[in-house]
């Protein structure tokens, strides 16, 4: 049984430890500085847990120490002070951020770690680059990959269109921060909520716009072999335009904390979410032009014997699935780990990763492939 630590009680952490601790496999250990979020992991198990603050770096060292592996489920900008203490202690590394900078300084403290650095390994970043990848690499020769992931209210009943499904703060940040893309071939920065697009997928119309992060290292990997790279975050139409006015016209971009207060008080959460994917990667194959496209959808459902949300069931089973691949010794045991080093068809494979098949026949959730 090999001795894990999550930091981060909240929703995505709680899974974890949850999914974890189901298989028998792993020893868990939930960090949080919230006693009350603590109390809300499952009563009864052996999940273990243990009230800690992030800056204070001889209790996180203590508590990481002797363990196989640190999860982070926490906001971004703890990113750095959880991997810097897994590079102290010496035990492997993995987080879902979607924040660049966060990622470039991961990428650093690997190329002198002992043990595996592995952001990003979340459902964007994480398993849409994986995916992406893995159709990316079938053709001759590329010419475009569109990658687009959306969390949504199934039954979407306000102005934004939208409910909390996912980090206040990640979301905010990545509507914020500059964006990754491959433009005529070249590594460029694109400005968020910037080039909207809509489109149709089996009757539902969405939007789509940059956001930040989701490419993860994609663009650094396909540098030179594609013309167009980019990702955008999928919404119901009308959102963009009015996070364009929260955001700039009324300034609340510089005022994040306010934003932040305005959305957790008026915006509900909903256990009744949908994941949307969709990746198209265009080029050549056999000397001609071809066309591929992955289309699917998770909705909430049971899942390892709860229900639980569209954003859960992806963004958890994603980090567990890379978890358990690096335990049986699958991925690179040393240095940073790149998602799309990770093959589609292992992750699909594995226990976790199961719930990104299109079929998901072993469970109630609803799941349809286009």
């Amino acid at each position: 049984m090999r001795a894990i630590a999550v930091i981060g009680a909240g929703k995505i952490g709680k899974t974890i430890a949850e999914l974890l601790h189901a298989t028998g496999d792993y020893q868990v250990t939930v960090a949080d500085r919230d006693a009350a979020q603590l109390a809300g992991i499952a009563a009864g198990t052996a999940i273990a847990t243990t009230a800690i603050d992030i800056a204070d770096t001889g209790a996180l060292d203590a508590l990481l120490a002797g363990k196989f592996a640190v999860l982070s489920a926490a906001p971004f900008h703890l990113t750095l002070p959880i991997a810097n203490a897994a590079a102290r202690t010496g035990l492997h590394y993995l987080d879902l951020t979607e924040d660049v900078a966060s990622s470039r300084q991961v990428k650093r403290l690997a190329a002198t770690a002992g043990t595996a650095f592995v952001p990003q390994c979340g459902l964007a970043p994480g398993f849409i680059s994986i995916a992406a990848y893995d159709m990316a690499r079938r053709f001759d020769r590329l010419d475009e990959v569109r990658m687009r992931v959306g969390a949504l209210p199934e039954f979407p009943s306000n102005g934004l269109n939208y409910n909390l499904t996912w980090s206040t703060d990640g979301v905010i940040n990545e509507y914020l921060e500059p964006c990754e893309a491959i433009v005529d071939g070249e590594i460029r920065e694109t400005p968020a909520l910037a080039e909207r697009e809509e489109f149709s997928l089996d009757g539902v119309r969405y939007e789509a716009f940059n956001t930040s992060g989701g490419l993860g290292t994609l663009c650094e990997t396909l540098h030179g072999k594609v013309r167009t790279l980019n990702y955008r975050t999928i919404r119901y139409p009308g959102h963009c335009a009015i996070m364009k006015v929260l955001l700039h016209d009324l300034r609340l971009g510089a005022r994040r904390e306010v934003l932040k207060d305005i959305f957790e008080n008026a915006l509900p959460t909903t256990p009744q979410d949908v994941v949307v994917i969709f990746i198209t990667v265009t080029g050549e194959k056999d000397g001609r032009l071809s066309q591929e496209t992955f289309a699917h959808r998770v909705y909430a459902g049971e899942h390892f014997g709860r229900e639980r949300t569209a954003i859960q069931i992806t963004t958890a089973s994603a980090i567990c699935a890379v978890l358990d691949m690096l335990a049986d010794g699958e991925l690179p045991q040393q240095g940073f780990v790149r998602q799309e080093q990770i093959a589609l068809d292992d992750f699909l494979g594995n226990r976790f990763g199961a719930a990104f098949a299109p079929d998901r026949a072993d469970r109630s959730a609803r799941a349809t492939a286009a």
